[in-house]
């Protein structure tokens, strides 16, 4: 302790989150089983205390006096790319649970430690964005995963849940241990673990493609790969998703599909680009593949899919494609275009998820499941159908809106690296998911039963906020996309040199 006593200052934003989220536990326990208390529900309590306690680790993170160091013994890394991903992780815990408030309540959810699993899965994404070192990276993911597990079994009347939960827990056990072993044959091959030591390691091995190791350095990142593709549920690794996503509650689809790719993409950018640069003609071929497959998959996947979340699951692995295409181009122009994407796709999933959590049938007090579902929505919700519009023309990456500057930028830096076969594939799926985009707007608009209509629960003023900003935001990001673009670059730029 006296030897790290002074990196903990360094880490203060995940000390403060840390202590907060067990000061959100004692109190939860203490007043939910208090009898002279009435054993109230504290969804909405915890709620708001849950968004304080991130938004001043958001402040401490920002404001932040030191911008590059390394700590405890080079386990953790402080720059400007760990401090972007944190930025991004942060503010989608927030909003993931500022749009999920109404939510707790017309579900007459009681169980207060979802809000705390919450926030130590942020914790444990806050530490893997910052890992330097393979031991710290994994129990930093474990810390992740275990929290997840418990979130998508969180709603305990439901089975669907339940299976949701235990499929997580068994898929992501046998991916975890996957990736366990690829680490642990790169630590025999090097007997090392820091992200650094890689990079100096393989850089001096130049004829490391002679040796009678090589075929062990091969599956060792190819096991590495497999664990980080499902774990951003990347094609062919993506058969967990779907099921997962649609049994899990709505609130937690919407917390998955929002922030753990940002994450993943975190670590991954900071192992393959710093340690493992000089290998990538190894492991280049199976993120290019991997992103091609997800785009089609993304693309006809959505086609046969009747129920809401699940299409959107498909769309969210196709918008995985494109990253995995910036990612691919090894360029800096390649790095800022993924990040640029990520924001953008931040921006539109949030909005998304806030248009269909909002939407309750009132009089049966049933939420939208199917796509059919939405088929009077333009009569009784105008405004709501008209986001909806906004929004899916924006992920198909139709001008005036965000989604097209975001995939004409991954475009523009997938062909200045000569991935021309991987833009054609991209530019294929693209106009493939168009069809099923405007099946949504089929339904609200150009329905042939006009005379029959459905009353909606009112939309409370946070998810009215949220929808009303991302609505702006897809439509002015198009025209004025700078700081977006000035902001990535100059995180790319920091990174890479």
């Amino acid at each position: 302790m006296h030897f790290f006593q002074n990196d903990f200052y360094f880490v203060l934003p995940e000390l403060f989150l840390f202590g907060a989220s067990l000061s959100l536990l004692m109190f939860g326990v203490i007043y939910s089983t208090s009898v002279s208390h009435g054993k109230p529900g504290l969804m909405k309590v915890m709620s708001w205390a849950s968004i304080v306690c991130l938004a001043m680790t958001l402040g401490l993170v920002l404001n932040t006096p030191v911008h590059s160091t390394v700590v405890f013994s080079q386990s953790l890394l402080l720059d400007d790319l760990s401090t972007f991903f944190k930025f991004l992780i942060l503010g989608g815990s927030i909003l993931s649970i500022l749009m999920s408030v109404q939510y707790f309540e017309t579900e007459n959810m009681r169980n207060f430690e979802y809000l705390v699993l919450v926030c130590l899965s942020t914790l444990s994404m806050l530490l893997l964005v910052a890992s330097y070192d393979l031991i710290s990276m994994y129990l930093a993911l474990e810390m992740q995963s275990l929290c997840f597990y418990v979130l998508a079994a969180s709603q305990r009347d439901s089975e669907f849940s339940t299976e949701a939960g235990l499929k997580y827990f068994l898929l992501g056990a046998f991916s975890s241990g996957v990736f366990l072993l690829g680490c642990s044959f790169l630590y025999g091959l090097t007997g090392l673990t820091n992200f650094e030591a890689y990079a100096l390691f393989f850089a001096q091995q130049s004829n490391i493609y002679q040796t009678s190791d090589w075929i062990f350095v091969q599956i060792a990142f190819l096991f590495i790969l497999l664990g980080f593709l499902f774990k951003l549920s990347a094609a062919p690794f993506h058969f967990w998703a779907p099921d997962v996503y649609e049994g899990a509650p709505t609130s937690v689809t919407a917390f998955f599909s929002i922030v753990p790719k940002v994450s993943i993409f975190g670590v991954f950018i900071k192992l393959f680009f710093c340690s493992f640069y000089e290998l990538a003609l190894l492991w280049q071929p199976v993120i290019i593949a991997s992103g091609m497959l997800s785009l089609l998959v993304g693309a006809f996947g959505a086609f046969a899919q009747k129920k809401i979340k699940r299409l959107l699951v498909y769309s969210s692995i196709g918008h995985l494609g494109y990253m995995l295409l910036g990612l691919s181009c090894l360029t800096i122009e390649g790095l800022q275009s993924m990040l640029a994407y990520l924001i953008f796709y931040i921006v539109m999933t949030v909005h998304v998820f806030a248009c269909v959590l909002a939407l309750k049938d009132l009089k049966t007090g049933q939420r939208i499941r199917y796509v059919e579902d939405l088929k009077y929505l333009a009569q009784s919700q105008p405004l709501v159908a008209c986001a909806f519009v906004l929004n899916f023309f924006s992920m198909a990456g139709i001008p005036p809106l965000a989604g097209f500057c975001a995939k004409f930028y991954v475009f523009f830096a997938a062909l200045g690296a000569s991935l021309y076969f991987f833009v054609a594939v991209a530019l294929f799926s693209s106009i493939v998911s168009c069809f099923y985009y405007l099946r949504f707007i089929k339904f609200m608009y150009f329905h042939k039963e006009t005379s029959v209509s459905v009353e909606y629960v009112q939309m409370d003023q946070q998810k009215a906020w949220m929808i009303s900003i991302t609505s702006y935001l897809l439509v002015y990001l198009f025209f004025c996309p700078t700081n977006v673009f000035l902001w990535s670059e100059k995180v790319a730029l920091l990174f890479l040199n």
